[in-house]
């Protein structure tokens, strides 16, 4: 979407400031002809009222003086067509600039679910998921007033401040100056001030609000845990500190903006009040008809209604500028792997995945995690990985699916460098099963297809049958199209597990990475779907990380990580015969099973 693409950051030169408000309103180019037409649409509209107000009081006036009704018929007419054109063009602008607006916000959107999908999984560590949720919702629905309430009404107040100042300037000389001074104090004094006001206190709404909705989401997530432990009372005590220091600061804006409309107030009276003070001499002396002199306080008393918005635009300025800067952090957080600018394709055939002294860091100035990692796993090779906790597995997986990026050796994949292929490259060949792997909310048959959209129900069905979930199918009420409820909540960790599995084996990628999908079971279950886990994935290349080392015996190799190095490499067989790490926790694991 040309949205999308006006936000990306490759797309922002040093010519153009990388500032978070400028970004927006730069991404919202496609859509800047409909927005002029509708501040012209809006300008028409808010000229009919001001028209109408004028046009009333003369007509008033003159009516008051008993003329012939002809005399009345042309102004009557000019009332009802103010009226009806007020009422008509304000619609058709609202239409217009909405349209524009949710246009723009569409691409925004897109743009920062583009930008997370780079970082996922690995450059989201950064943002729990509470404030991505704020700044995903949340901070680009508060992107949609610059178009709807910072550029449309001031633009619309500027032209019609111009309209008022020079109507007055014709019919009191000196009028239009006094009347001038009043709207510009409207258009540019009341909303700096307003706008000094609140930008500290919307400085920290925007935080506030993204720690407010992590807390929610946490809470909402351990809620099992959290009655469990009887600690219910505490997490909702926090939740409620953090409303309360947001209403706190949401009370520091409403101050402001509640000053800004009192100044408007004075300064539109201070308006009118000038505008009379001109027009009763020139109505005493003869140089103005006295049907004028109700025009002459109206007329500004209509025009500064127009500007009367302004405190609130400015408020919605600062909260566009807030939410802004937070999007910034997003579209401008560097990946953790750079993608190439000439990217190779994958050789056909089977592939071979390796890694040559490999080093790789979570954080760019942290320590590294691996140091030197050599392994080679062949088409059809089975090999695992294990090691005690911190030793660098999850870290070479995410090596591996091109999610985090290494700083020195190389890995390749089918002969080409990891560094020269796309991440969608390298995962359209190797494919991930985690501890925990994520459920949908939708039926059966939806989640499986994932894997494979153009899947079959017989299909579906005989993987299912693969990875041993025929008769948990078979029990359920409504089969392929039950319901799994919120992140699977309706199954067993070994269910959704194999569920995973399922879907994984579906989507028929040469290589397969498991990384410790057996964490959250018990031993018995673990050991029982470590032996699927293996049996379903044969004739595959696959690499299983794993801290348990039960049913390791049918692997081809097996590499022990210690502190980011490979200390052994071996059969099961050649590991304990060597001693060490994996024979001293092989022994622990069967005097516990014992």
């Amino acid at each position: 979407m040309a949205g999308s693409e006006a936000l990306a950051p490759q797309a922002l030169t040093p010519a153009w400031p990388r500032t978070g408000v400028r970004r927006l309103w730069r991404a919202m180019r496609p859509e800047r002809g409909r927005l002029v037409f509708a501040a012209l649409l809006g300008f028409i509209a808010a000229a009919s009222s001001v028209a109408l107000m004028g046009t009333s009081g003369w007509l008033i006036s003159r009516a008051a003086e008993m003329p012939p009704v002809l005399a009345l018929s042309v102004a009557a007419v000019m009332v009802r067509a103010f009226a009806l054109s007020r009422s008509f063009f304000r619609y058709v602008e609202r239409i217009v600039g909405h349209d524009a607006a949710f246009r723009g916000l569409t691409g925004l959107r897109v743009a920062v679910y583009d930008r997370l999908e780079v970082l996922a999984p690995v450059g989201l560590a950064r943002f729990s998921r509470g404030d991505l949720l704020a700044r995903l919702v949340a901070d680009v629905d508060a992107a949609m007033d610059l178009p709807l309430r910072v550029f449309l009404p001031w633009a619309q107040a500027a032209l019609v401040s111009a309209g008022t100042v020079a109507f007055m300037a014709w019919l009191v000389p000196g009028a239009g100056a006094v009347v001038g001074l009043a709207l510009l104090a409207g258009l540019v004094a009341v909303p700096w001030i307003v706008a000094r006001i609140a930008a500290r206190a919307e400085a920290r709404v925007a935080p506030l609000r993204g720690t407010l909705s992590g807390a929610v989401v946490s809470d909402l997530d351990g809620c099992a845990d959290l009655l469990a432990f009887g600690a219910v009372d505490s997490s909702i005590a926090h939740v409620r500190t953090l409303d309360r220091e947001l209403t706190k600061v949401a009370r520091r804006e409403a101050a402001g903006l509640g000053l800004g409309v009192g100044l408007s107030v004075v300064v539109q009276g201070a308006a009118v009040i000038g505008s009379l003070l001109l027009a009763i001499p020139a109505v005493t002396s003869g140089r103005l008809a006295p049907v004028w002199l109700a025009v002459a306080a109206l007329v500004p008393l209509a025009a500064y209604d127009v500007i009367s918005s302004l405190p609130n635009s400015a408020l919605a300025y600062q909260r566009v500028r807030a939410a802004a800067r937070r999007l910034d952090e997003v579209l401008d957080a560097p990946p953790p792997v750079e993608e190439p600018a000439d990217p190779r394709q994958l050789p056909s055939g089977p592939l071979t995945l390796e890694c040559r002294d490999v080093v790789a860091r979570w954080v760019a100035d942290g320590p590294a995690t691996l140091r030197g990692v050599t392994l080679t796993l062949g088409p059809g090779d089975r090999i695992a990985i294990v090691g005690p906790s911190g030793s660098g597995k999850s870290t070479l997986a995410a090596v591996m699916l091109a999610f985090l990026g290494y700083d020195d050796g190389i890995v390749t994949l089918g002969g080409v460098p990891l560094r020269e292929l796309t991440g969608d490259e390298v995962r359209g060949s190797v494919t991930l099963l985690t501890q925990s792997a994520h459920i949908f909310d939708t039926s059966v048959r939806d989640n499986l297809r994932l894997g494979k959209p153009d899947a079959t129900d017989d299909e579906l069905i005989t993987v299912l049958k693969r990875v041993r979930l025929a008769e948990w199918l078979a029990n359920l009420p409504e089969g392929l199209a039950t319901e799994l409820g919120p992140r699977g909540s309706t199954l067993s960790g070994g269910e959704r597990q194999r569920l995973a599995l399922a879907r994984l084996l579906l989507s028929d990628r040469p290589i397969v990475v498991l990384d410790e999908p057996t964490e959250h079971l018990d031993p018995q279950s673990a050991d029982a779907l470590t032996v699927d886990l293996l049996r379903a994935t044969e004739g595959r290349a696959t690499v299983y990380i794993t801290h348990r080392l039960t049913g390791l015996e049918s692997v081809d190799r097996i590499y022990v990580l210690g502190q980011g190095q490979v200390r052994a490499v071996g059969s099961h067989e050649s590991l304990l015969a060597q001693g060490g790490w994996y024979a001293e926790r092989w022994h622990e694991e069967q005097d516990r099973v014992s």
